[in-house]
């Protein structure tokens, strides 16, 4: 149980170093909030690795770190809507075992950004904000291909250090 904990929390570190690095490159298509996902690379892998629980737990305490340390309340609310809807629908595919961990990310990252999309329509009370989900759509594609390759790389490296705990 220990080593379990020890290793969330490097996994959450990562994911909070993932996010941090991503803030500092320039990707900006023309869409406010368009992001890379980077931590949902260590999301995946813990998804796999572990349970959704896991993953979760992961995923909240970057979100709060993130928040509190580079955001403000709004950004926690986006990122949380965001999270647990890609959450849900990457724990619902990886359950079928008809898709691969890149196949997952990428529903992932069409999930959190519709669940973000979702956030701002209400946030706005604009029904308008909904056409940021096209383009939102096509880079969660392509990102969530290359988180998620980046996870099919990570996992079976790691699975020996679990299979030890």
């Amino acid at each position: 149980m220990t080593r379990k904990t020890a290793y969330l929390g490097l996994f959450s570190a990562a994911a909070l170093i993932l996010s941090y690095i991503e803030s500092l490159i320039p990707f900006f298509a023309g869409i406010p909030g368009m992001k890379l996902g980077l931590p949902n690379a260590a999301i995946v892998t813990v998804l796999y690795l572990y349970s959704w629980k896991e993953a979760a737990l992961v995923n909240l305490a970057r979100i709060l770190a993130v928040g509190f340390l580079f955001g403000n309340v709004f950004s926690i609310a986006f990122s949380a809507a965001g999270a647990a809807l890609s959450l849900v629908c990457m724990q619902l595919m990886k359950r079928s075992g008809l898709f691969s961990p890149a196949g997952v990310s990428v529903a992932g990252g069409l999930a959190h950004n519709a669940g973000q999309v979702l956030v701002a329509v209400m946030v706005v009370e604009n029904m308008r904000v909904g056409y940021y989900f096209l383009p939102l759509a096509i880079a969660g594609v392509i990102t969530g291909a290359l988180i998620g390759a980046i996870a099919e790389l990570l996992i079976p490296r790691l699975l020996p250090l679990k299979e030890k705990m």
